[in-house]
């Protein structure tokens, strides 16, 4: 998958529009990744999109990757500020097995595993899903490691501006995105790219 095509502003609502539009002319169900660091708040953008896909009439989910962040004996191992195991802290295969394949059968999906915080399970009861439900997953380092998604926005922030929004504490994972690009190079994978080096002026590649 790549994102070819000239770079054009958009503000942050036409944005949410457009994605919501994109995945809602999808039939079944559909599984969007919303790839990007923290300070491009991923998260907050998944949200915006399942509530204009309901408002459209289209049943929307949305899970969080950091609900399916691996235990932390494993993820802390090396300490708690090293980049390279920040990098692995998805439990990819059980985002895989619990929500993605589930929800690709029309089974039901769990909504989350485990709390980030307090590293407890969360106990969720797994979800029912409609037929032509979109299930929006949202976190970093979605790409790359094989999962199956049929429609994937990525949130490009660049170096420098990573460097300057960062905030101090979350400065040792800057190296972890560093290795993503140079690694993964998401953009290349993605179907919609985001470049988010300002917030307020969002310009988007491969959404016409």
């Amino acid at each position: 998958m790549t994102a070819p095509g000239p770079v054009r502003p958009v503000s942050v609502e036409t944005l949410v529009e457009r994605l919501a539009a994109l995945a809602a002319q999808r039939p079944g169900v559909v599984r969007v990744a919303v790839d990007g660091p923290p300070l491009a708040a991923p998260d907050q953008l998944a949200e915006k999109v399942g509530q204009a896909l309901r408002a459209l009439g289209r049943r929307a989910v949305h899970v969080r990757a950091e609900a399916f962040w691996r235990d932390a004996s494993v993820r802390l191992e090396h300490g708690r500020e090293d980049p390279d195991a920040y990098l692995d802290w998805l439990d990819a295969p059980a985002l895989r097995r619990e929500v993605l394949e589930p929800a690709a059968a029309n089974q039901r999906y769990l909504p989350s595993l485990r709390d980030p915080t307090t590293n407890r399970a969360t106990r969720a009861a797994p979800q029912p899903l409609d037929a032509d439900a979109v299930v929006l997953v949202s976190g970093p380092f979605l790409l790359g490691l094989g999962l199956p998604f049929e429609l994937v926005v990525h949130l490009a922030v660049t170096a420098a501006a990573r460097e300057r929004r960062v905030a101090a504490g979350e400065r040792w994972t800057l190296p972890a995105y560093e290795r993503y690009d140079a690694e993964v190079a998401p953009a290349q994978l993605a179907d919609v790219v985001v470049r988010w080096d300002d917030p307020k002026r969002p310009a988007v590649v491969g959404l016409d």
